[in-house]
């Protein structure tokens, strides 16, 4: 019988860790989990990336697990750090991105009796806000219950594991043998469905695909541009996942989500067949679920989707698909069926095409002193197609939603639930994971400061993202709404701030300010000139330019004034 040798559960932990592939994790230091702390040191395979905030550590794990398809690895200590880093875990389960948290905890013979930061996060992370959240109470089962948070994390539909470890249990000595990495098998689409689909297809005048959800993959991408373009199958994005098609394909028409084009809203309710490959339908992606109105749409509704709980969720398919992008875009492109060179839709996609081209299309760029469409005009040119682009929540990033083009997987990484404070962290987790890629952050003067503790973060680890802060002194989304809801009732949306050029230099970072348009481009090219550290670009907004070709007092509520008669 084979002998293992003595370990304690912190060392049997970051060996587990290893064994399952894992080159990155992000913490915030606690004296809950020292024994996995000092395993690190012994463990130089795993990039062991000390963060500021639990908040800050949490977005990087999400936005690596985005970025690489792989669980991002989040070490937080309890009470106050697993709170903290409870808003990446939301992010995490909105964006179908695999994480797993663990979480230090108090010893065992203190359970229940109010210690010292102690929470039960089997309750407090439970579903819906995570896939599975549970508590290591037995040293020999770290390999297991390890190994079932990888698969839990990346099965399915993917999303966080919160896994909690008890101070005492990571102390104690045990023989067990590591698990080996398990690969996760993947859902193949049946024969028949393919045929059905072909048939529904043919028979079809205005047919579209949405793209969305997480695990597309390089080669996924590339087949289902392939199918895309031999079917001149019309197809947009979900919201903030433009990355999953070429936007400079002939058969992209655009991306659903916040400030849409209007003609492709109606073009979606005009279609007679939507095929949604990886998307799970969510309010923001069908406007508010008016685009297409459940349960049963008047649009034929074809839906695939990995896991089997998101079809019919909300919406009832004409045909449900349970399969990978992966694996249904090879079956598809295997099985196409045959379409002419000119099919019904031909007409219907071109003008779908166009459309697109006009609508981001960057409009007169003088209107402002510092005007962001010539910010995103001069970016455009400038920017790698590998380059990768993090934003912040906020009206600024309509700009980089709508302007921008995105290429394959890995190109945008963005908070579909919503979160502020997520550009930075997420910049610095894709600059540590692509040293050799320029990577631009955007982000508001509102979300910056947020996260804004992670510059230090940055210069310590080496990272070297740009980021550009779009100040215009206000929360520029909630300011929206109140004019739009509340005129002359403004409450609790003006900031004050620092001058952030100076501020990035007192971390260590390059800092600019950027006041009119000619400032811009040598602000832009002297951080792409040094890599060296990050480089943080302060655009300093009028306040009036709140929304693409929208200024902030013609979108006031205010009952307008009646001219009088002369």
């Amino acid at each position: 019988m084979k002998r293992f040798i003595d370990r304690s559960g912190g060392r049997i932990l970051v060996d587990t860790l290893k064994n399952h592939g894992v080159d990155t994790a992000f913490c915030v230091a606690g004296e809950s989990y020292l024994d996995v702390l000092n395993a690190f040191v012994d463990t130089p395979d795993i990039n062991l990336v000390t963060c500021r905030q639990e908040g800050g550590a949490a977005f990087m794990a999400e936005a690596y697990g985005k970025l690489t398809q792989k669980p991002g690895i989040c070490l937080v200590t309890r009470g106050p750090g697993a709170c903290n880093a409870s808003i990446g875990v939301h992010t995490a389960m909105q964006d179908s991105s695999p994480m797993i948290l663990f979480v230090g905890q108090v010893a065992r013979d203190q359970f229940g009796r109010e210690a010292f930061q102690e929470i039960d996060y089997r309750q407090m992370f439970a579903p819906p806000i995570t896939k599975w959240a549970a508590q290591i109470d037995q040293t020999d089962r770290i390999p297991e219950m390890v190994a079932r948070a990888f698969r839990i994390a990346t099965s399915g539909r993917p999303g966080p594991v919160v896994l909690a470890l008890p101070e005492d249990m990571l102390r104690e000595v045990a023989q067990v043998p590591d698990t080996p990495p398990m690969d996760i098998d993947m859902a193949w689409p049946n024969r028949g469905s393919i045929e059905k689909l072909n048939t529904l297809l043919e028979g079809s005048e205005r047919p579209l695909a949405i793209l969305g959800g997480n695990g597309w993959t390089e080669a996924s991408c590339a087949i289902f541009e392939n199918i895309a373009e031999t079917l001149k199958l019309p197809v947009a994005t979900a919201f903030r996942r433009q990355d999953s098609f070429n936007n400079k394909h002939n058969c992209y028409i655009g991306e659903l989500g916040t400030g849409a084009n209007p003609d492709l809203i109606d073009r979606v309710r005009q279609s007679d067949l939507i095929i949604t490959i990886g998307s799970r339908l969510s309010e923001m992606v069908t406007q508010g679920y008016t685009m297409l109105a459940p349960p049963v749409p008047p649009q034929t509704l074809v839906h695939i989707h990995n896991d089997p709980e998101e079809i019919g969720k909300v919406y009832t398919a004409e045909l449900g698909i349970v399969s990978n992008t992966s694996t249904f875009c090879q079956m598809w492109q295997q099985r196409m069926p045959y379409v002419t060179e000119n099919p019904p839709w031909l007409t219907w996609l071109e003008k779908a095409h166009q459309d697109y081209i006009d609508w981001t299309s960057i409009p007169e760029r003088n209107k402002f002193k510092l005007d962001v469409d010539n910010i995103i005009a001069e970016l455009r040119p400038r920017l790698p197609n590998d380059a990768i682009i993090t934003t912040d929540a906020g009206n600024f990033s309509c700009w980089a939603q709508r302007y921008l083009h995105y290429g394959r997987p890995g190109r945008l990484l963005a908070p579909t639930s919503g979160a502020m404070g997520y550009g930075l962290p997420a910049a610095i987790a894709a600059s540590i994971t692509h040293p050799d890629r320029i990577v631009v952050g955007m982000a508001g003067d509102g979300g910056i400061m947020m996260n804004g503790q992670e510059l230090a973060t940055a210069v310590h680890t080496g990272a070297a993202p740009i980021m550009l802060i779009f100040n215009n002194g206000i929360f520029g989304t909630i300011r929206t709404h109140q004019e739009m809801n509340y005129p002359d009732r403004l409450s609790a949306t003006t900031l004050t701030n620092p001058d952030f050029a100076k501020w990035a230099e007192s971390f260590g970072a390059n800092g600019f300010s950027v006041n009119s348009n000619d400032e811009f481009v040598p602000a832009f090219e002297a951080a792409l000139e040094d890599r060296s550290k990050p480089n943080v670009i302060e655009c300093r907004m009028d306040v009036e330019q709140i929304l693409p070709n929208k200024v902030l007092s013609e979108i006031s509520g205010k009952p307008k004034k009646k001219k009088r008669k002369k």
